[in-house]
This record gives C-alpha cells, structure tokens and sequence, in this order.
C-alpha cells in the first residue's frame, strides 16, 4: 500500500510539474506575441529557438517549485499511507501559481522600463524609497489592476490543476507479494525520480556542458528574445546571483589580484608605497577658466541624450539645453556616459569619482568613516568652495544626505528643508528646487552646489497643460516616429522631460544674468527608462549630456568629441579651474587630457563610437566617424578593468594595500 501511494503521488508531482512548465511557457510566448514591437525582424525558427531553449530552462524553474509538493506531500505518506496530502498539493499550486501571475504582470512595465526581465535594478529598487516606489507603481504603472488581474489568472489556474490532480488518471502498481518485487521496483523507482532530477536540474540534460542556464540561455540573434527565455523565476535567480557576487567581490571587471599593476598604471606613479594616494594623484596643468564664483552641477532626472538630435527636432522638447549648447559661451559633447542606469549610481559616481561596481557605495560602511580620497567636495573645498547638494525629495532618499555630508559636502538640502510643496511622493516640482537655491545663493560664500531633479520621474502627473506644454504638437510629432509603442504615454513623459529642461535653462540664464562669473555644469543620472520607442539604439538608451556652460567658456574649449563620463567630472572641473601645481586624486582622467574612452555598468563609448559591455551591439556615435570597433573596445578595455578594480578596493579595502 505504501509503494502504491508513493508511486501515484509521484504522479500527482508530475501533473503539478508539466502544469507549471507549460504555464511559464503560455506566459513567455504572450509576452512575445504581446511586446513583439521591441524585437527586430526575426525568423520564425528564432522565436522557435527561443521558446525550446526557454522550455528547457524552465524545467528547472518548474522542478524547483514542485520539490516543496514532493517533500511535504509524497514523502510524508511513505510513513504515513493514510495521510490526506491532495488538498495540500493543490494549494501550494494555487500559491505558486499567484506568485508566477504576479510576477507576469510586473514583466511587462519592468521590460518597458529598463528593456531587460528583473535584473540589478532590483537590487537598487530594494534600496530605493519604498514608500515613493509604492505610490509610483499604483500611479504610473497600475500595481491594483494588475493584481486584480493576476488574482483572476490565480483563479484560472486554480482550476485547471484542481481538474488535472483530480481528473486525470493516476496509474496503479500491481500487487506485489514477493519482497524481492518490493526492493526492485523501490529501486527502479528512485533511479527514476533522480535521473529525472539531474534531467530537469541541467536544463533538458544529464550534463551542465549540454543543459541550459540563465547564463548560456542567450541563443538567438536578439535581444527581446533571449531576455523571453528566462522565465520569471530565472530571472530572479539571476538577480540573486548577482548579489551573491558582489557580496563576495566577484564582480565583472574586478581584479583584486592585480591592484598593485593597476595603481601604477592611472598616472604614471613609479615610486614605491603601500598606499593607494601616490597612484592616484594627479597634478593640475592650469587653469584654463577663469575662477567662478559659483559652480552649478545640475543632474536632470533621466536627461537621456536622445531628444537633442536632430532626428527628433520636431519635438521640441530639449529646446532649452539646445539652446544653451548653441550659445558662444558653451560647449557639449556627445562621447559621454552616466556611472550607471540607476539615479543613485549616477549621484556615487560624481561625488566620490568611484566607477559602478554593482556596490551601494550609500550603504558601505567605509563611506562613513571618511571621505574617498577620490571625492569631489573634500577636493573643491581645498580650492576654497563650499560644497552642497540640492535634491527634490526627501533628505533620507537612499541614504544620501548622510551619504554626502559623510564624503564631505557642507549641506544637503532636501524640499522640506527649504520649504517647497510636495508634488508626489517623490518629492517637488523642479522649479521650487532652483527658486530655493537662487535665494540662497546672495548670502553665500564661494560654492559649488550639485542639483539632482526629480519631475522627470514617474508617476507622470505634473499638470502639463499649465505649465505651458503643447501637448496635441508634440503628440503629433511623436506619432511620426517609428516604432512608439504607446503615443500617449510617451508625450506625456516628453512634457515632463520638457519642463524639467525649460526649468533648467530658465535657471541657467537667469542665474547668468545676476552672476555672470558662475559655471555650469549639465548632465543626466541616466539615460534608461524613457526611450523612443520599443528598439532604441545603444547611444538613444544610454547616453546623457555633458555640457559646459558660463563664465570663460568656449566651443572649442576642450576637444568636439571629448570622452567622458561621471566619474570624469571631478577632475575635468578641477583641471579647468584649479592654479597649476595643484593636487587631486581621480581614478578617471580629466576630459582636458583627452581620454580614449569611457564605461558605466552595461555600456562603453569613444569619441566616435559605443557598444554594450555584453553582447556584440556596437554602433557610431551619430555625428562620429565609423572606426573599426574591436580597436574602440579595445580602448576601453585598456581603462574598465584597472578603474572597476580601483573602484572596488576603494570601497572594500580602503587606500592601504594590505
């Protein structure tokens, strides 16, 4: 009787297997038919790879869930014959398969965010302020209909395994009376259930060499369509993974063996030291601006590069920053790069010079015993600045107020803090953040003020039409283009994208006018999340500005296509105003000294070219000359690996080699 119970739970176990593989399969095949706007022109055998190669790796996914069934409802009735586990089974389904429709329903605006299933964004939403990424996924991203919609696909589900576990025929063992027959069907048994666990642990394969992992599941020729391979829980192994490394230091571009060849290779340090600061030292060559008053670094929240080119001029919607490239006391490049696609990346990445290393440098506890000999405010304040940061949000976003009082700055001033409204629940409208700041700034000493914006975020509800948006003209415009998955949705986030660049602009000029002897520095935190359409290019999904804009400034002031990147800005700014002789410490090279390229987490750049860190997209730069890329990556590839490691040790070990 025990044998028999055991052989037809085994079955059970079975039903509830393939129901949740072909569930995940149903879920990965809609989601291609429904987001086929973001593939490129395939065959159909690529989309048929994609969905066999995601077969055998959702076995595992599938496999994984079914175990907690095995352990809690088959094995117990090997001791226990009488004991009722059916109803059990189907209720860990039922769970299961709310968790999967969940997850389904969080795919589509992850995707349409960040073009990618969960991945390290993950990990910084964890870290982010949960209370404003609660209000924005009900707001922008529907968090209620989509749960009510995942507790309908719960209750569909629920059925057809109810049916399948109680419906279907289970198969009976003859009786055995021989104990022999017992031992030996026992055996075939459980030489059974493991082959077919090594078969579903590899991926459709009795050996990791031939099975399918999250890692060697990229078989097709597009992107869309490997990320579709791994399924939801895939995915989240991934994620999981990913934090497993960095907590353990294996990191991408990161090695600790060769810090010691890396040191020496930043400036050309031949000397002896067990400290890092020698290697890391750099001299200034002289001023080349004359000395500003006031230094503005203005990040714009997600100021991706994009809407500059002239490809999208009908738009209209980057026309202040355009306007102020053109003036004859500016200059621009397009060769640069954010630290990352996240906006507190971007943030680390200017105040310590630190390059992106998948380590929240805000929650290290070595940011808070002193300042990174790399930081920015420490360094300007020898020059005589005083250093503060102006966010929209509140002052405990992400850690960052104490983060940069710790690595230096004098002030952090979030909106409660100069009494601005609240517009939502990431904090105040642009325009009260410059207002404040522009009072501020006639009692003030020397000062370098670094703005971080925040309207151009979702939830997208800024009253557009009466801060002066033409929206039908846009909307029209925007209609024009190829590939716009949703018109609406993206004219609306262009007007936020627009009065976030009239606010800036507006503060620019202004702020010329009553200090003429002042410096701007403009930039973006990140490129991703608003792209136009379903199949940006890699310059259109990652790069943001790098404008220099004020008091002795110049076209021609650095070279047209200058590389760069945010870890670059301290010592491109200090280069510019710092007497010769002086002293700084920078992992980046200053634009001044015009390096050969750039990197943040996912992406590389030259001055004529960029490409993805993974994979083998590569394009021009648009305005840039066609180089051959293997000899552009190769530029990059000279620099990533030395300053990544740099980065780490920084963060992890400090300035001392031991």
């Amino acid at each position: 009787m025990r044998l028999n119970r055991f052989f037809q739970n085994i079955q059970r176990d079975l039903i509830l297997f393939l129901f949740l593989l072909l569930l995940l399969c149903f879920y990965r095949g809609y989601f291609i038919w429904q987001m086929s706007d973001y593939m490129t022109t395939v065959e159909a055998s690529e989309i048929g790879k994609a969905m066999w190669t995601g077969l055998r790796l959702s076995s595992k996914s599938a496999g994984a869930l079914t175990i907690p069934a095995f352990a809690f409802c088959t094995l117990p009735c090997l001791i226990l014959p009488k004991l009722a586990t059916e109803k059990l089974r189907l209720w860990w389904g039922g769970l299961v398969s709310f968790f999967l429709a969940i997850l389904f329903q969080a795919r589509f605006p992850y995707y349409r965010a960040f073009h990618s299933t969960f991945d390290l964004h993950c990990l910084m939403g964890w870290n982010d302020d949960r209370n404003a990424v609660f209000w924005t996924l009900v707001e922008e991203y529907g968090l209620i209909w989509r749960l009510l919609l995942a507790v309908l696909l719960t209750a569909v589900c629920w059925k057809i395994l109810q049916y399948a576990l109680n419906k279907l025929h289970v198969l009976s063992l003859p009786q055995f009376t021989s104990f022999v027959q017992q031992i030996l069907v026992a055996t075939v048994m459980l030489v059974a259930i493991a082959a077919f666990a090594v078969f579903v642990r590899f991926g459709g394969s009795f050996t990791y060499a031939d099975g399918v992992s999250w890692l060697s599941a990229g078989v097709t020729n597009d992107e869309f369509l490997n990320e579709c391979i791994l399924d939801d829980i895939q995915a989240l192994y991934r994620v999981r993974e990913f934090a497993e490394n960095m907590r353990a230091g294996k990191i991408d571009g990161v090695d600790a063996s060769r810090i010691r060849e890396f040191a020496r290779s930043i400036n050309g340090y031949n000397g002896e030291s067990e400290e890092l600061r020698p290697y890391l030292e750099w001299e200034a060559q002289g001023a080349i601006l004359p000395r500003p008053r006031h230094i503005f670094i203005i990040i714009g929240e997600s100021w991706a590069q994009w809407p500059m080119l002239e490809k999208y001029e009908n738009l209209h919607v980057a026309d202040g920053i355009k306007g102020l490239m053109a003036e004859p006391n500016s200059y621009s490049t397009r060769s640069f790069l954010p630290n990352g696609e996240g906006t507190a990346i971007g943030i680390v990445g200017i105040i310590t010079g630190l390059s992106a290393v998948n380590m929240d440098a805000q929650y290290q506890p070595r940011s808070y015993d002193a300042p990174y000999i790399t930081s920015m405010a420490p360094q300007l304040e020898r020059l005589g600045y005083q250093v503060d940061f102006w966010y929209g949000g509140i002052s405990s976003w992400d850690n960052m107020n104490r983060f940069t009082l710790a690595q230096g700055f004098h002030h952090f001033y979030g909106y409660p803090d100069y009494k601005a409204p609240r517009q939502n629940a990431w904090g105040t409208k642009d325009s009260y953040i410059f207002d404040a700041l522009f009072r501020h700034l006639s009692e003030e000493p020397p000062t370098v003020h670094v703005i971080m914006t925040v309207t151009n975020h979702p939830p997208y509800d800024l009253d557009l039409e009466k801060e002066g948006f033409d929206f039908a003209k846009t909307r029209d415009a925007i209609a024009a283009l190829d590939n716009i998955e949703d018109v609406e949705d993206l004219t609306t986030e262009m007007g936020h994208y627009w009065y976030m660049d009239k606010v800036v602009s507006d503060f620019v000029h202004k702020t010329m006018e009553e200090y003429p002897d002042s410096l701007f520095i403009l930039t973006g935190d990140h490129a991703a999340r608003t792209s136009p359409g379903t199949r940006p290019t890699v310059f259109e999904h990652q790069s943001v500005p790098f404008v220099l804009y004020g008091q002795g400034v110049q076209p021609q002031l650095l070279s047209p296509h200058a590389v760069g990147g945010h870890t670059s800005i301290t010592a491109t700014l200090i280069e510019l105003i710092a007497p010769k002789g002086f002293h700084y410490y920078s992992l980046a090279e200053s634009m001044t000294r015009n390096p050969q390229g750039a990197f943040s987490s996912s992406t590389w750049i030259t001055d004529n070219t960029i490409g993805s860190l993974t994979g083998n997209r590569v394009e021009t730069i648009p305005g840039g000359s066609a180089e051959d890329p293997q000899k552009a990556r190769g530029k990059v590839d000279e620099i990533l690996t030395k300053i990544r490691t740099l980065s780490w040790w920084l963060m992890e070990k400090g300035t001392s080699f031991e």
